[in-house]
């Protein structure tokens, strides 16, 4: 199987060329060691990282952002929407903390990224 794609894992954007099946994968056009991690990745298990927002109550604010801990399999992004759409939290919250455990049962947390005081 072959593919190119735009390198996201830094930002010089390589135009890679990804080669391979199985365990045997060959990566060209990369520029540093992230990116010939990322074609691989981007084969084998695409994960993305997921920003969002949520309902929070008691704040200046109606919605609070929020991201995954780490990243989810791109094939869990749908669900991970479909289940920060029924969150809402109380104020206050700081940034970094866990809003939802367990996102879909990938072992991931969404946590805050922004820091929102009861008002």
């Amino acid at each position: 199987m072959k593919k190119e794609m735009t390198c996201i894992a830094c930002p010089m954007g390589c135009h890679l060329t990804v080669e391979g099946e199985g365990d045997n994968w060959t990566v060209t056009g990369n520029s540093c060691k992230n990116g010939e991690r990322y074609g691989i990745q981007e084969m084998t298990d695409p994960r993305r990282i997921v920003p969002s927002t949520v309902v929070i109550k008691g704040a200046m604010l109606h919605r609070l952002p929020v991201k995954t801990a780490r990243e989810i399999p791109k094939g869990k992004i749908f669900d991970c929407m479909t289940e920060l759409a029924k969150v809402v939290v109380k104020a206050p919250v700081k940034m970094g903390d866990v809003v939802l455990k367990d996102v879909c049962g990938t072992g991931i947390d969404i946590v805050a990224t922004k820091t929102m005081p009861a008002v």
